[in-house]
Parts: structure tokens; sequence; C-alpha cells
């Protein structure tokens, strides 16, 4: 895989020993220790299953599925993104600054909080504020007019 997208599998070294030579093919070597690399990975059962993919000795494209119980798994580590996938240290980027964000004006004191009143709501015994020049509602079974 000569991307940079996939994810790096993790296992415990009692796993490792466990599984013996049947996982050494598939396992790379790194600062992080021996891992898998592979394409794809689904977590949602007893088994973690692996898709990677790799070329047959006569060139041909192949997929794999590899799986190994969930308990064997120590971390899986996404390589997704533009950098190659490795461990080292993080070069600290300074953050962008908004270009439209205004200069704050230095405070002073704070100002006193005030609580608000909640916004007036009509309830349905109240009558409708007055529209001016409207005719005044009938309701019925009144005989008076508004």
């Amino acid at each position: 895989m000569n991307e940079t997208q996939g994810y790096a599998v993790f296992f415990f070294p009692q796993a490792l020993e466990a599984l013996g030579e049947a996982i050494r093919p598939y396992l790379l070597d790194g600062p992080g220790g021996p891992h898998v690399l592979c394409k794809e990975i689904d977590t949602g059962g007893a088994f973690t299953e692996m898709t990677l993919e790799g070329r047959t000795s006569e060139g041909r494209d192949l997929t794999l599925e590899l799986m190994v119980p969930g308990n064997m798994v120590r971390m899986i580590v996404s390589a997704h993104g533009e950098g190659s996938f490795g461990f080292g240290p993080r070069i600290a980027r300074p953050a962008a600054k908004p270009a439209s964000a205004p200069a704050a004006a230095p405070a002073s004191a704070p100002a006193p909080a005030q609580p608000q009143s909640p916004p007036a709501v009509p309830t349905p015994q109240a009558p409708a504020p007055a529209v001016p020049d409207a005719p005044a509602p009938v309701i019925a079974g009144d005989d008076k007019p508004k």
C-alpha cells in the first residue's frame, strides 16, 4: 500500500506470540512496533476484520481479509491525511487569525448583569392586541359590538 490512507493495527505482545508465524507475513515494523497496515477495518463484531491490498508473485492485484479476535488488538491508528504515516515530533503551526475580526476595545469594567424580562407570549385567553383602523372581532353569542 503506497498511499497514506488506511489504518495501522497494533497487537498486544501476547497476541503476536499466539498468532505466531501466521501473522508474520502481514506485519510491518516501525518505531511504534510491529503493525498491520490495512485499507479498511471493521471492528463491529467479535473479530477485527482488516482488508489488505497486495500483489501476487505474478504481479496481479490481490485483496485479502485478515480477521483476528478483537481482544488481540491493542490500538488502531488512522493513517488518513496528506502527510506520511509515522511517529515523530509534530511541528506546531501558528493558528490563523480571521481576517474580518474587529479589534476589541479593552474592557474597563464588566457591565452589570441585568435580568431581562421574557417576551410577552399571547395566551389563548388573552385577546389579540388591537390593530388601528381594524374592525372589532365578533364573538359568537356576543350581541354587544366591541
